[in-house]
């Protein structure tokens, strides 16, 4: 297994309070490993990497990344911008859900069945809300915060 599908495998046992993801990685690029995260786990991620074009800062944005840094940076700035998702409160809501053959991505107001789209009216837009909201909230990141794994722990080893 390489050591980015590690990293997955990690990001998805472990209640992390942020990951700071590059997109050139050996293996499974970071977009891919993202795009895979959100599937699961809401945790906030800041991308920090050498990719400064602004198609590939729009990307990782879209993608759900909370925040996108590029190289090179001042350490001052990535603390600040780490403190300042953290600050953000609780998680968000799930955006993607998924029931059997039926996926309901809320940020991109698309649904599909069985890889088909489906094309939605308002008032079933609205319905689909009222579903969502209903769904269990997620722990706050203050409350993630003390079950997030620690630097010396055997799970902080990635």
């Amino acid at each position: 297994m390489s050591k980015t599908r590690t990293g997955l495998a990690h990001a998805r046992e472990q209640p992390y309070d942020l990951i700071v993801l590059d997109v050139m990685l050996p293996g499974l690029d970071g977009w891919s490993l993202l795009r895979e995260l959100r599937r699961e786990r809401d945790t906030p991620v800041l991308f920090l990497t050498a990719r400064d074009e602004l198609q590939d800062r729009l990307m990782g944005l879209e993608l759900g990344a909370d925040d996108y840094m590029v190289k090179p940076f001042a350490i001052a700035e990535l603390v600040m911008r780490i403190r300042t998702i953290l600050r953000r409160g609780p998680l968000r809501e799930s955006e993607f859900i998924e029931r059997a053959d039926l996926q309901i991505d809320a940020i991109r107001r698309c649904v599909t069945r069985a890889g088909q789209k489906i094309d939605l009216t308002s008032k079933d837009r609205r319905r689909g809300e009222a579903i969502r909201e209903r769904q269990p909230r997620r722990e706050g990141r203050r409350q993630a915060h003390h079950a997030s794994p620690r630097p010396g722990s055997p799970s902080s080893s990635t």
